[in-house]
């Protein structure tokens, strides 16, 4: 039986600027990419019709046709990641497994598990960075601690920044080994297709050039768009960053928070379930579930965060403004638990990620590190006055504004909830 390498495709679904996978083609013997669908992940969601499946599973449809010139295509399964290598180490000789390397705790939990299976077969595990530019715990205090601060991590982020640390790499010869089997459909996942339509993507030059000026109007659809291609891997972070470099310092801010939240979720594990600042964990949320419910469906008579969950609700996406005020009313207006929170979006969000999910919910919340005073709340009727003054995004997600209002009266007064929350927090923190 001929050897073989195999490239394990898991949040890196592009040929381009793929580290992992530029180290495999050239590792001198043939390659079997692989992409597993996990059974334990896919079982966790609720919809069958998951924008977030339907798009990474076109993502792989169009890898496998970019892979066809180098001889091959991709094999996928469905099933646990383990059992599926058992399967490979059973009807292939394999000298070494290639993957990027992940960060979540589901994600460490599981390579572990694999690499030992792996090992104890006596296959080689070589793995990788790639979704990131420092992986957690090379960007680090001066006593060798994690940064619990953004903007001291950030400026030691761009200090240690080198030309190399952005050099992208390109497949130019390999050979890849053809699959027995075609990759697997929707419908033999359980998932069935939907409105999302996946094209490679692009980073628009013009948008990050006035990115500043214009990041903080919904209505204005001036974001990147770009959070799914990096929840998935459909473009690199070198990519991103060098364009952010030449076009736009406020973009690169933002493309740090993701790194900085990332190393806050490996070295502090425990704001998955807890607050990052203990004490916050003593809050008395008052978790009304009727006032949740109103504010899922967009009823809270408040404009802009109505508007904001509609437009979550309709198509898995919010623009980055809105979230705060939305998330900001939650868990300061009405005193809900921001976990509460942070699981919905977690279920819709196109561009959830674990890590930035928790962080950014975490920050709306007070709870957080480097997180907003829980004093700092949102008046979500300013926050529309400065950021949507015309109303187009609100008119765009709720129709007729005066229909709206009389159908939905304020579930809370602002400035009878901001005194409340004042209250609760401070008792809290006593």
């Amino acid at each position: 039986m001929q050897q073989i390498n195999i490239f394990w495709f898991r949040r890196d679904l592009r040929l381009e600027d793929n580290i992992g996978l530029y180290h495999a083609m050239n590792s001198g013997l043939p390659v079997l990419p692989v992409f597993i669908f996990d059974r334990n992940i896919l079982s966790q969601l609720d919809q069958k019709s998951d924008r977030r499946v339907d798009y990474f599973h076109q993502a792989l449809e169009y890898l496998n046709e970019e892979l066809k010139p180098f001889g091959g295509g991709l094999k996928t399964f469905f099933d646990s990641p383990l059992e599926a290598f058992m399967q490979l180490a059973k009807n292939y000789s394999i000298h070494t497994v290639f993957y990027n390397r992940d960060y979540e705790p589901y994600a460490i939990q599981r390579d572990l598990e694999v690499t030992d299976f792996l090992k104890t077969a006596g296959i080689k595990v070589l793995s990788f960075k790639d979704q990131v530019i420092f992986e957690p715990g090379e960007i680090l205090k001066q006593d060798q601690t994690p940064y619990t601060v953004y903007t001291p991590f950030s400026k030691r982020w761009k200090e240690a920044l080198q030309p190399q640390h952005i050099n992208a790499v390109k497949i130019k010869h390999g050979t890849c080994v053809k699959p027995d089997t075609n990759i697997h459909t929707l419908r033999a996942l359980g998932f069935e297709q939907t409105d999302i339509i996946f094209e490679v993507p692009a980073i628009n030059v013009n948008t990050l050039k006035e990115y500043e000026d214009t990041r903080n109007f919904p209505a204005k659809d001036a974001t990147s768009h770009l959070g799914i291609a990096l929840r998935f891997g459909t473009i690199s972070i070198r990519k991103c960053v060098t364009a952010a470099l030449k076009h736009s310092g406020v973009w690169l801010n933002e493309l740090i928070w993701r790194e900085f939240f990332m190393q806050i979720l490996l070295h502090y594990p425990a704001v998955v379930q807890h607050s990052f600042k203990a004490k916050y964990d003593l809050i008395k949320w008052r978790n009304n579930e009727r006032e949740f419910d109103k504010w899922c469906k967009g009823e809270t008579g408040y404009l802009m965060v109505d508007a904001g969950m509609r437009e979550l609700n309709a198509t898995g996406f919010m623009h980055n403004r809105v979230r705060m005020v939305v998330a900001s009313f939650l868990a300061k207006h009405l005193l809900i638990d921001w976990r509460w929170g942070e699981a919905y979006f977690a279920g819709l969000l196109l561009d959830y990620e674990l890590a930035s999910n928790n962080g950014n919910w975490q920050w709306a919340a007070g709870t957080g590190c480097d997180a907003a005073p829980y004093f700092r709340i949102f008046n979500p009727t300013e926050q529309q006055k400065k950021f949507d003054p015309d109303f187009k995004y609100i008119s765009k997600w709720i129709g007729d504004i005066d229909t709206h209002l009389l159908k939905y009266q304020p579930i809370v007064i602002h400035e009878e909830a901001r005194k409340r929350a004042l209250e609760i927090y401070k008792e809290a923190l006593k």
